[in-house]
């Protein structure tokens, strides 16, 4: 069995690249998937898929899924189709404990399956079991089993995804990205992309309305911002106050307010300099968005601009801040 699930590893770190989760609408089966059910069912192997309890593992604590974030919402396509099956066809993959564990198990792939089986025996299916393949697997094998799966899913938000990825870095790899991107099989560049969100500061992931809406592209935006240290203090100065703007709104006074918005905010406070007497606010709808400075044969403009502003409205207030700054230079 570890023969199998390590030429899986060798074949994905050679094929891989940044994963594009399958439309939802598409009922097949991933690589990993696919292989896992048909070893199952040839069982050719001396050691065959066993039955065992949701509670007789634990879940691995370097797997990237936010655990707490599963629940029969989410999950329940799966469950529906395991109560139809009469169990998980898919098999989890688990490997022993350490001696003097409470449960004898360790699962490292297959959070949601084990979910649904626990699920449904608290909810009138008590005689379900959670169908699983025993592996022996290094915690750096294991980890990149899990990516392989987890790198497929789209219910995995990218920020969780880089915290592990974070988290990895130094547990499995020495702190060295390029040895862990090669074993991922991705780019160097992009494994940077993901670690750069994950080390985003609390206040500003907090900013957000909900974890799910960062992405690598803003970290991308906001990270050589949040380098400089007078611009740091204050763009998290003002993602705590659009923290708390966020938590009001969601406690009902208001719509939560959209990453566009939250982005141009952040960056809007780092944009920010000590205003002298011939700089020129720029105003639109009554808010700042920026400033100009006009200088000896130069106008200098300094402009922060929302994905969704209306481009006409907004060439019209700069047509005007320009011509203000020539009458005064």
């Amino acid at each position: 069995m570890a023969g199998l699930i390590r030429d899986i590893l060798a074949t994905w770190s050679r094929d891989s690249g940044p994963a594009h989760p399958a439309p939802a609408q598409q009922a097949a089966l991933s690589r990993l998937d696919e292989r896992l059910t048909s070893f199952a069912q040839s069982a050719i192997d001396s050691r065959a898929p066993i039955s065992i309890r949701p509670e007789d593992c634990t879940v691995w604590d370097g797997n990237p899924r936010d655990q707490p974030g599963l629940n029969p919402d989410s999950c329940r396509s799966l469950i529906e189709s395991i109560a139809a099956e009469g169990g998980n066809r898919i098999p989890v993959l688990v490997r022993l404990n350490p001696a003097g564990s409470d449960e004898p198990y360790q699962l490292l792939v297959g959070s949601r399956r084990r979910f649904a089986i626990d699920w449904l025996n608290h909810n009138g299916r008590s005689e379900l079991r959670l169908n699983a393949l025993v592996v022996d697997l290094s915690d750096e094998e294991a980890f990149r089993l899990a990516d392989i799966e987890n790198r497929e899913r789209a219910d995995i938000c990218e920020l969780d995804r880089a915290r592990s990825y974070q988290q990895a870095v130094d547990r499995f790899y020495g702190g060295v990205q390029s040895r862990m991107a090669e074993a991922l099989g991705l780019s160097n560049s992009h494994l940077s992309r993901l670690l750069a969100l994950a080390q985003l500061p609390e206040e500003v992931i907090g900013a957000f309305a909900t974890k799910d809406e960062l992405k690598v592209r803003y970290s991308e935006l906001l990270t050589p911002l949040l380098r400089r240290t007078e611009q740091r203090a204050d763009m998290i100065a003002e993602a705590r106050r659009i923290g708390e703007e966020q938590q009001a709104r969601a406690a009902g006074r208001g719509p939560m307010l959209p990453p566009a918005t939250v982005l141009s905010r952040l960056r809007e406070a780092a944009a920010r300099r000590p205003r002298t007497a011939n700089d020129i606010e720029i105003l639109a709808d009554g808010e700042r968005i920026g400033r100009a400075r006009p200088a000896k044969g130069s106008i200098m403009l300094d402009v922060s601009i929302a994905s969704d502003a209306d481009l006409d409205a907004l060439l019209a207030i700069l047509r005007d801040t320009i011509l203000t700054a020539r009458a005064m230079a």
